[in-house]
């Protein structure tokens, strides 16, 4: 690790100005993981307007934190009102509102908090590590490396990504045709512009991406409202006992570590990391009966795991250049607007941003870490904020935003065109992410490719010839075989699907590890004690006779709520 790169993350981490925007950053993220209809992907997107005007460390570790951040959001709803902002939060649907409807939900929300701030910090201190060591060694990486790396990079989050590959892959292949827009940049002719000048300088990613996640998920929350739970009550004590402690010490041990190194796969990040810390937590229980009843351990593995994959899945991004996943492709986007290309060179050449943001994460998570506790109840009631008032404020602002970018009317139809199309795709179960990831990696994909058959008289055989990338081959070669073999998603993953699915439609949830019950998600009618020493008539918790355990709502108070 080098000393002096952190401490020159820390002096740029701890101005004035870039405290104010992690705290911006993180605070934001907190919220829009709470909020409905909305998540880190639209919020990033309809905050890439702003980069322009802000300091580049200011706007990169303001984004950063709005990742993170959304994380925390989501668990507060996953436990509280069994709602997951984000699809990392399904599993801790599972046991954290068990403990809720137990009187137990301020130590869920504590421990969920205790956990992922450790686990964010472990994945940071591996990055301070392993990101300049990747960073050397991908110095040396030529152009047949990259483009490997890239189509490895595109194939495997269209296989872990939450649709099926078929349609990921379909999708990806959509987006490099887009990206292929405009002039080539080695041979200079015009490709796909049909004549307009317009189009000469290609499809804008920031445009793109505020329609695709912007515009198509307010469209999208806008024909699907569920009615949810009002909570009630207090939350009670937020810190865990020291028995909480012990028996969730070893599930945030192993959620930090496996978590870290999922997240670094392309794909993987916090909702992979999640499931299997969850999976692994219920092997090596003394008490595997205990989950999906209110197991502490079921809530801090999967918490942990979650915040350290979406922490140590800014590797690839600060070391290699290649965004792992939709939310870092944006990401990458915003370097781009700053004039500052993220790769091997970012450590060299833009030392300042690389250790900036990695220093941020530590200041962040710190904040996190004490936003969450204190105040949960306010962020419990942002959840009663409807769609329909969002909706409007999100239109206006992507409006505004894609046509400060470049004051080009234009761009603002290409908004409104991709946000039809992002509508389109989740009516039709296609995920937008692989389309906004292979837009990032097209250019990059073509011109390395292009560079390399250059580099070989035209002959495929150098990407076998050269070691580094004979491995990426490889490695896509058996993930290939794979998929044919096995030619329908394993059960897990199958029933994972359908509980994001059921998280959008406010329908049942499955468990994903097929042990635990189906939980319903609407029209619940029972209050949760949240631990202030009350329980009203109709707690489940008291009842397991009159109602299916995990219902929950209240029958006077319903807000009608976006859907998530």
């Amino acid at each position: 690790m080098d000393m002096n790169g952190v401490l020159e993350g820390f002096a740029v981490a701890l101005q004035p100005i870039n405290i104010l925007f992690v705290f911006v950053g993180v605070l934001l993220g907190m919220i829009v993981g709470v909020l409905p209809g909305l998540g880190p992907a639209p919020t990033i997107a309809l905050m890439l307007p702003l980069t322009y005007v802000l300091p580049t460390e200011a706007a990169i570790v303001m984004l950063a934190g709005i990742y993170y951040g959304a994380y925390y959001g989501g668990t507060i709803t996953s436990v509280l009102l069994k709602l997951p902002g984000e699809a990392a939060s399904v599993v801790t649907v599972y046991d954290g509102h068990q403990m809720a409807l137990k009187g137990r939900a301020g130590p869920a929300l504590g421990i969920s908090a205790i956990g992922s701030f450790i686990g964010g910090t472990v994945a940071i201190i591996g990055l301070l590590f392993l990101s300049p060591v990747i960073a050397k060694f991908a110095v040396k990486l030529g152009p047949p490396e990259y483009a490997m790396l890239a189509i490895t990079g595109l194939i495997m989050v269209s296989v872990l990504g939450q649709a099926k590959p078929s349609k990921n892959l379909i999708i990806a292949g959509v987006g490099l045709l887009i990206a292929t827009v405009g002039i080539d940049a080695i041979s200079g002719v015009s490709r796909f512009t049909f004549g307009s000048t317009e189009l000469l300088r290609g499809i804008d990613f920031v445009a793109v991406s505020m329609g695709l996640f912007g515009l198509g998920d307010v469209l999208y929350d806008l024909e699907h409202e569920v009615k949810t739970a009002r909570v009630q009550g207090k939350i009670g004590r937020v810190m865990p006992t020291k028995q909480d402690m012990k028996d969730s010490s070893g599930a945030i041990a192993r959620g930090s570590v496996l978590g870290f190194f999922l997240g670094l796969l392309p794909g993987g990040g916090g909702v992979v990391s999640s499931l299997a810390s969850y999976a692994v937590e219920k092997k090596v229980a003394k008490n595997p009966e205990e989950f999906g009843h209110g197991a502490i351990a079921g809530v801090a593995g999967p918490e942990t795991a979650n915040n350290a994959g979406s922490t140590s899945s800014f590797l690839p991004l600060l070391s290699l250049g290649i965004p792992s996943n939709v939310v870092l492709a944006l990401l990458y986007g915003a370097l781009l607007i700053q004039g500052i290309t993220p790769g091997p060179t970012l450590v060299t050449e833009h030392p300042a941003i690389f250790w900036g943001v990695l220093a941020s994460m530590i200041l962040g998570n710190l904040m996190l870490l004490i936003l969450s506790l204190p105040m949960v109840g306010m962020f419990v009631n942002l959840v009663r904020v409807r769609i329909g008032i969002l909706a409007t404020v999100i239109v206006l602002i992507t409006m505004i935003g894609v046509y400060s970018v470049s004051n080009s009317i234009f761009d603002m139809w290409v908004m409104l065109a991709f946000g039809v199309v992002g509508y389109i795709m989740r009516k039709t179960g296609y995920d937008p992410g692989p389309l906004a990831l292979a837009l990032i990696l097209g250019p990059l994909l073509e011109t390395s490719f292009r560079q390399s058959l250059l580099m070989s008289d035209g002959s495929p055989m150098i990407f076998l010839e050269r070691p580094v990338s004979l491995i990426f081959v490889l490695a896509l070669a058996a993930l290939v075989i794979f998929q044919v073999l096995a030619r329908r998603k394993s059960k897990v993953e199958r029933k994972y699907y359908k509980a994001t699915k059921a998280v959008r439609q406010g329908k049942g949830m499955p468990d994903p590890t097929g042990v635990i019950p189906a939980v319903g998600l609407e029209n619940e009618d029972h209050t949760i004690d949240l631990g202030n020493g009350e329980q009203t008539a109709s707690d489940p918790a008291t009842e397991e006779t009159d109602a299916e355990p995990g219902a929950v709502s209240n029958p006077d108070q319903h807000t009608t709520q976006g859907e998530r």
